[in-house]
């Protein structure tokens, strides 16, 4: 029998009643660093919180992927912009090493950006840190376990149920079945906008993907590693170096990127093997995801953009350097991270709303711990105050709160270095 192959065949499958397995102030969906940041900053605002991870392991790119970078906290004139659970989160990843090791690139806290520290070296050396993507691992998980967040690994995150212009609940699938959990607030930390997609919010997809996988290599010096990319734009857009090209929510092409990924890895191994055969060259460690740039985030009325650097918005609740170049500043408003639909959901990370103009910038470890931590906030005040409406929430409460918390949010810190640096 002949089959039309643009025809899909379609299944019904029966209705059932799910199970509400849990009752939860906050549910954070997506356990990499924007996750953990914002599931911790609402736990220590005294509400309850689960985080649902459908690995693992929590950290997402930073460990599960070893991009060992923890990007600057400072705008690369030596001025601290970002600090609050980004800079908790940044001297965490590598609490525990004890000396730097520059072939695995494990490399602490520049001595400058230490209590005491040359400020006029600050100029000079970016605060950063190159961590150990598995003791970041261990050490992320105990630290937010401790904050009191309740983790469910080996979770997908399935539907949402809705109540006029609020989620009520999430379905989820693990182990156990299919279920729901009750909530008040919710943050879509996934990466991938998987939560605001469920949810028929307004989103943008890119297909400019490339093939990238850092991975370490154990050789007679130690371990090695190898951040091994091609090239790609600072926009997300396709160029003519970079091919093949992938999207980061189509299956069949998440699996195409990280298999081409592990093939580039098995490629650098022969040619190591073939310029050193007198050596034992082993590959130690493969990302254990693809390691996208950027796929789906959502598309709020308001999105950040390069235009509003160094502008201080009436709604900022963080700032954020660029970490490609020196100078640069940008906000990071509410409006970036509120879901326009659902008043009771954010979007923070990879997924919030930022054009491609800026995207590169919002998607890397400072701009999502940023995002995080305010969306936290934002949700456990919510809870308290709106019933977990984060628009009806005044964002001077926020903003307070995040300046208590140890957030740097002034709108001195927006201005240029040319004009800091002369009044200084």
């Amino acid at each position: 029998m002949m089959t039309n192959p643009n025809e899909t065949e379609l299944i019904s499958e029966p209705a059932r009643q799910l199970k509400v397995a849990g009752k939860y102030d906050v549910i954070v969906a997506g356990g990499g660093l924007a996750g953990v940041a914002a599931a911790v900053a609402a736990a220590r605002a005294g509400v309850s919180v689960c985080l649902i991870e459908k690995a693992f392991a929590l950290g997402g790119l930073a460990t599960l992927g070893q991009v060992t970078v923890w990007l600057p906290l400072c705008d690369g004139f030596g001025r601290q912009v970002t600090a609050g659970l980004s800079e908790e989160m940044l001297k965490l990843s590598v609490a525990d090493l004890s000396s730097d090791n520059s072939t695995a690139r494990f490399i602490g806290i520049p001595p400058t950006w230490l209590p005491g520290g040359d400020v006029e070296e600050r100029k000079k050396n970016r605060y950063l840190t190159r961590f150990n993507p598995t003791s970041y691992m261990l050490a992320l998980e105990k630290w937010m376990l401790d904050a009191g967040v309740k983790l469910i690994y080996d979770t997908r995150l399935c539907g949402l149920h809705h109540s006029d212009d609020k989620i009520t609940h999430v379905i989820i699938e693990n182990k156990g079945g299919r279920m729901a959990l009750q909530c008040t607030a919710l943050i879509d930390a996934t990466g991938d906008a998987d939560m605001c997609f469920l949810a028929g919010e307004p989103t943008e997809s890119l297909d400019g993907n490339v093939l990238a996988g850092w991975f370490y290599s154990l050789r007679e010096n130690g371990l090695n590693l190898h951040a091994m990319t091609k090239a790609y734009s600072k926009d997300g857009s396709r160029n003519d170096k970079g091919a093949p090209f992938f999207r980061g929510d189509d299956p069949d092409q998440i699996t195409a990127q990280l298999v081409g990924s592990r093939q580039m890895a098995l490629d650098k191994i022969a040619s190591l093997r073939d310029n050193r055969p007198d050596e034992d060259v082993q590959v130690f460690n493969v990302p254990q995801l693809p390691c996208f740039r950027m796929t789906r985030r959502l598309d709020a009325p308001f999105a950040m953009a390069d235009s509003h650097r160094h502008q201080w918005f009436e709604d900022t609740v963080g700032i954020i350097s660029d970490w490609r170049k020196a100078g640069p500043i940008f906000p990071v408003p509410m409006r970036s991270i509120m879901a326009p639909n659902h008043r009771n959901l954010m979007a923070v990370g990879r997924c919030m709303s930022a054009d491609t103009s800026v995207w590169d910038v919002t998607r890397c470890f400072p701009g999502c711990c940023v995002s995080g931590e305010v969306a936290g906030i934002a949700a456990a005040l919510a809870v308290r105050e709106t019933h977990g409406d984060v628009h009806d929430l005044p964002v001077e409460k926020v903003q307070a709160r995040v300046r208590e918390t140890g957030g740097l949010l002034d709108p001195k810190l927006m201005e240029p270095a040319s004009e800091y640096q002369a009044v200084a």
